[in-house]
């Protein structure tokens, strides 16, 4: 660009929750993303160089401002433009790209695969009636965990990771002690059909992490004290299935239903608030804080707090974090082809529609870090839009058939999709673009999952089989 062409603009560092940073500033028009970091740094009196991405008008600023932001648009030359800075994670997530090993085993379809909170382990739950924890050094079964009389539906691992919950077709949730590979314990029953969805309770609100909720074909979700194996309360409320359960970092209880609705409950099991506007059953529930509930008191390098008390006081760190000044969002995903946007707590009106989608939306889920929302449609495409406000992004094409679920790297800069089509993808988020198609299923892939530290995937499907990728 020559010297003509270079302006001098008036910019204003912001922070995400609204804070100026620093005096208004003269830059030149096509000071880059880098210089901006290194000014911010300053800005923050940072020890150490942090990482950082910039937003102007919700557009990243990946080159610089001449090149995204200013080309082709009409600007004053007297218009403060405020730059939103978003720290980034300070590790990097490298992609898988092989896969390093098939792990047989199941005799039917692999229906949930799962990382322990610290990534040290992993399970699965299959059709075949069991769930198994594979040992991650070797790449070879620890434990199959026997028990129930039906397809495996959903498995959950304790935010504390010592205990494994498992939900299935014949009405009953069991746990397990992932170590031993012994139950704890009969069966938990109650529920009259069977189980769609388990949540635990977040660990900065219960360092014990021995409450649990299951959601239930039956309309109801059943809140167990699990060291005493028995039902404190049960949810009862919706008209028809629950589909999905989640338990928010403020302590409430929030169930989406083929009624329509999402309810929301106190810790007491009395009703909060109901959220009405879908036009068709409620399929997924997602937080933005979802990523730092699941692993606790956990960061990627999976170190072991030395008591309940340090594992609190850490996940409740984490938890501040990640929520921010601003409330905790959730989004809900429908069979009428929509997503909502809401600040649950605050209103009964949602932040945002999400419209855009051609069929149903399967799954739902926010970046580990907030910023961004993601969602698999059975429309054969996944996309992407702003946590916060809910404006659509970008559509991530490349699957020819419905994409079953969605899953983040945990430094947020890349995304997984698990398709019909037998394959998963990886998106890369700065680009918006696919970085890698990982074929080798021979069949349909239900579940996949990212593991905390970044360094494996699992998926499994149709198959029977559970992969494993690295990089």
């Amino acid at each position: 660009m020559s010297a003509a062409e270079t302006r001098t603009i008036l910019a204003q560092f912001q922070s995400a929750d609204g804070d100026k940073t620093g005096p208004p500033l003269s830059l030149p028009s096509d000071v880059t993303a880098e210089q901006l970091s290194i000014l911010i740094n300053k800005f923050l009196e940072n020890e150490e160089t942090h990482p950082y991405s910039f937003y102007i008008d919700s557009k990243e600023v990946v080159h610089s401002i001449q090149k995204d932001i200013i080309e082709g648009e009409k600007r004053s030359a007297e218009d403060t433009l405020v730059i939103v800075y978003q720290p980034q994670a300070f590790f990097k997530v490298r992609a898988v790209t092989r896969c390093s090993s098939s792990m047989t085993g199941h005799t039917e379809a692999v229906i949930s695969a799962s990382f322990s909170p610290d990534g040290s382990q992993l399970a699965s739950g299959s059709g075949d009636t069991t769930v198994r924890i594979w040992d991650l050094a070797t790449e070879t079964p620890r434990h199959t965990l026997k028990g129930h009389k039906n397809w495996v539906l959903s498995i959950s691992w304790s935010p504390d990771g010592k205990t494994l919950a498992s939900g299935s077709m014949d009405n009953t949730v069991r746990l397990w002690d992932p170590r031993t590979g012994k139950e704890l314990g009969g069966p938990l029953t109650g529920h009259r059909k069977w189980i769609t969805s388990l949540a635990w309770e977040p660990l900065h609100i219960n360092p014990k992490a021995n409450r649990l909720a299951s959601s239930s074909k039956d309309g109801t979700v059943r809140v167990w004290d699990t060291s005493v194996r028995r039902c404190i309360f049960t949810l009862a409320g919706h008209t028809a299935a629950v589909t999905c359960v989640k338990w928010g970092g403020d302590g409430r209880i929030y169930t989406s239903s083929q009624d329509k609705t999402i309810k929301i409950w106190n810790t007491d099991g009395s009703l909060y608030k109901t959220l009405t506007g879908h036009a068709h059953w409620v399929n997924t529930l997602a937080f933005s804080t979802d990523f730092v509930l699941r692993t606790g008191a956990y960061d990627h390098t999976g170190r072991e707090p030395s008591s309940e008390a340090e594992a609190q006081a850490m996940a409740l760190k984490r938890y501040n974090e990640a929520k921010g000044k601003g409330p905790e969002r959730l989004v809900s995903g429908s069979d009428d082809f929509t997503m909502f946007l809401w600040d649950p707590l605050n209103s009964t009106k949602p932040v945002e529609r999400l419209v855009g989608h051609q069929k149903v939306v399967n799954h739902v889920s926010f970046s580990p870090d907030g910023r961004l929302l993601a969602s698999a449609s059975f429309d054969n495409s996944v996309k992407l839009w702003d946590g916060v406000s809910g404006k659509f992004i970008a559509s991530l094409r490349g699957h020819v058939a419905a994409v079953y679920q969605v899953c983040w790297s945990s430094d947020s800069r890349m995304l997984l999709s698990a398709s019909k089509d037998s394959t998963l993808k990886i998106w890369d988020l700065r680009t918006k673009k696919l970085k890698l198609e990982l074929p080798g299923h021979a069949d349909e892939v239900f579940t996949v999952d990212w593991s905390p530290g970044g360094d494996r995937v699992a998926s499994g499907g149709k198959d029977r089989e559970l992969k494993l990728w690295k990089n």
